[in-house]
């Protein structure tokens, strides 16, 4: 297997990871959490989410947590925007980079914002020329893109037209997202092989649930096809509010680790992460599901291992 020298990781965590926990996390330890990241020599941390705080609550302290962290020069800090209000929002704060979202499938689309595919791209499209006009980046986000809970299979064709559409609003890069963790190696191979038709490798990234256990698996099949860049999430955190029995994001230490054995250089001291999971559990009061976290619980054994 031809495998990349290097590997990005675009770290979801506060975001992504705190979204569905139903215990509200204080904004001075969600800071603390970004701070801690920030030292782990990550240069990508998705922060918050600018979507009404009645739709996440746990996000509501948007603009707070922005401004009080201390920021590292080498990090790109980026929030998730859903309309033009919400960049308003987001632009005062200061963001790095705004991500923008939606499904590959309709049913997923309509739960979570309400609206049909096609009625979401001129919502979207506010966003983005109001995000470049002030200088910022845009990343896109497609969720449900092997499977979603409404409608069943996503065909990779119809995940190629929501990118078509997405990069020429302006994105810069698309991330894929498994949103309820069903995807197997063989359906990313499928998808992949389908969309490096149409978009070179660079521009994409990969976003895996580990609902079933299959995220790093599909991790090595992203590899294979030339993808280096991927979305995680500090101690496996995560879920989707509007996806019924989506569990967290692949976790970050553990995906450092299956890349660090295979020599794939990322910039981003494991020792770190594997700290900052531990302290995360302190937070949210519960073990998260990573492998590596569960090691360092037991054995209090670091990751940097022979």
């Amino acid at each position: 297997m031809q495998l990349p020298k290097q590997v990005q990781i675009k770290e979801v965590g506060p975001r992504d990871g705190l979204q569905n926990e139903t215990l509200f996390i204080p904004s001075a330890d969600k800071v603390s959490l970004v701070n801690r990241l920030s030292e782990t020599g990550l240069n990508y941390i998705e922060v918050t989410s600018f979507v009404h705080p009645k739709w996440i609550p746990q996000l509501a302290d948007a603009v707070e947590v922005l401004k009080e962290i201390k920021r590292n020069t080498d990090v790109t800090y980026a929030a998730l925007v859903p309309n033009s209000k919400g960049l308003e929002r987001a632009l005062q704060a200061e963001v790095d980079e705004v991500s923008i979202f939606m499904s590959a499938s309709e049913g997923h689309n309509k739960a979570n914002i309400n609206k049909s595919i096609d009625e979401t791209f001129p919502v979207l499209k506010e966003v983005v020329d109001g995000a470049l006009a002030a200088g910022k980046t845009v990343r896109g986000y497609i969720s449900t893109v092997i499977s979603c809970p409404h409608d069943g299979y996503t065909k990779p064709e119809q995940v190629v037209y929501v990118a078509e559409k997405l990069f020429d609003l302006g994105v810069s890069e698309i991330s894929l997202g498994d949103t309820i963790g069903v995807g197997v190696p063989t359906q990313v191979d499928a998808l992949l092989v389908e969309m490096l038709r149409h978009f070179k490798a660079d521009r994409l990234a990969m976003h895996f649930h580990d609902t079933r256990g299959t995220a790093l698996a599909n991790v090595m099949a992203s590899l294979a096809h030339g993808i280096t860049k991927f979305d995680s999430a500090i101690g496996g955190l995560g879920g989707c509010p509007y996806a019924k029995g989506a569990t967290g994001n692949v976790a970050t230490e553990d995906l450092l680790y299956l890349l660090h054995r295979m020599g794939i250089e990322t910039g981003v001291n494991l020792d770190k992460i594997q700290k900052t999971a531990l302290y995360m559990e302190q937070i949210v009061g519960k073990k998260l599901s990573s492998k590596l976290v569960a090691i360092a619980r037991g054995e209090e054994q670091s990751c940097e291992i022979s």
